[in-house]
């Protein structure tokens, strides 16, 4: 699975800041994975093909169709934060890795938020050098000279979610 998501704070109407994802896209290789993720989440899940190729130093993941390629060093040894990233170190930047408590996801027509809550285990990222990346989503979407802030791989992490709280305003 590739996961777009944004990084945001919202306050509720009880004045409590929240912190958490808001799910711009998510594309998998299963299409029962698209089927179930869209009728039980708002994740907005395609089918796209996602190769992975592991190699002794580097993994490369990559999408014809979806036109994203990812390279990262498997070294963990060896880890720098990306050019031009916002942190000045990784520890820093550990702070936005997660967890993130909350999943947003707006409603334009209802004028209402859904906050979910997530709860996760052993949280425990590891950084990871990117040689190169490049998702095309980006630029469809918009966004203007994007900058890879940060990389970390999670693994093997036991979450649940909590029944939504619908929020109209």
């Amino acid at each position: 699975m590739i996961g777009y998501r944004v990084f945001v704070t919202y306050t509720n109407k009880a004045g409590k800041r929240l912190r958490g994802l808001y799910i711009l896209k998510s594309e998998t290789n299963k299409k029962k994975m698209q089927f179930m993720g869209n009728i039980f989440t708002h994740y907005n899940y395609t089918t796209t093909d996602i190769t992975i190729k592991k190699e002794l130093k580097n993994t490369q993941i990559t999408s014809l169709n979806s036109n994203f390629k990812i390279d990262y060093n498997n070294n963990l040894n060896d880890v720098n934060l990306p050019k031009n990233s916002p942190f000045s170190t990784y520890k820093e930047a550990r702070r936005f890795a997660g967890p993130l408590p909350f999943t947003f996801t707006y409603n334009k027509e209802k004028n209402s938020i859904l906050i979910i809550e997530g709860v996760r285990q052993n949280w425990k990222p590891s950084p990871i050098h990117v040689n190169e990346y490049h998702f095309n989503f980006l630029k469809e979407a918009g966004f203007k000279n994007p900058v890879l802030a940060n990389a970390f791989c999670i693994k093997n992490i036991p979450y649940y979610w909590k029944k939504g709280k619908l929020e109209l305003w």
